[in-house]
């Protein structure tokens, strides 16, 4: 069975909500998937640097041509593509900084978004090379952004990975958001119910597969 490619990207660690879910779903996927193995990746200690001129030039240099500086510069881009595509499932956890992405998720995925590798044009039309994929976000944020409520339309975070996974190939893509972190930071907060309320979801999830 393939591996599933576990991804953070809070900033926080011991203290992260969504690193909680992420961990709680890989869990009950592993007890499930006896025989599988993950692949770990935590962005927030991943040292990911931004994309630079150099790195744009190598990434559209044919492989055939590049030199070693250009396949140095990509080596890292290479290594976060190869475990998207050695993997056959992938759960994210994530925050939400600002009602957007971490830069920390941003960068990895500057990285893993490349013409010829990632998406290609087949007669003319874009198309994704990892399809096949499935993809769980778990996010956690200060306020509460879910369909229907007033502060709907600030959570830019949601569809901008159905997006982004979309476009390398990964449409099937489950979300699931726990808002309200903020609350915990009040004096005498219930952060154990707060987390088995989402933790119960997160484990139908896991079974699921």
């Amino acid at each position: 069975m393939a591996p599933l490619l576990h991804i953070d990207a809070s900033a926080s660690l011991d203290t992260s909500i969504s690193r909680t879910l992420s961990a709680e779903f890989v869990r009950t996927w592993l007890s499930r998937n006896l025989d599988s193995t993950i692949i770990r990746r935590d962005l927030a200690t991943s040292a990911i640097p931004p994309i630079t001129q150099e790195w744009i030039v190598a990434a559209f240099t044919p492989a055939q041509l590049r030199n070693e500086t250009q396949r140095a510069l990509l080596s890292l881009s290479d290594s976060l593509i190869s475990e998207l595509r050695e993997s056959g499932e992938i759960v994210i956890g994530t925050s939400m900084y600002n009602f957007a992405p971490p830069a920390a998720l941003k960068l990895w995925i500057d990285q893993i978004v490349r013409l010829g590798e990632t998406y290609d044009y087949v007669n003319g039309k874009r198309q994704g090379s990892l399809a096949g994929k499935s993809a769980h976000v778990f996010i956690a944020s200060g306020g509460n952004y879910g369909d229907g409520s007033p502060t709907a339309g600030m959570d830019f975070l949601s569809p901008y990975m159905r997006l982004m996974l979309a476009y390398v190939g990964i449409s099937d893509v489950s979300i699931y958001s726990a808002g309200g972190t903020q609350a915990l930071l009040k004096p005498g907060a219930d952060r154990a119910a707060f987390l088995n309320r989402h933790l119960d979801h997160v484990r139908t999830l896991g079974d699921h597969r």
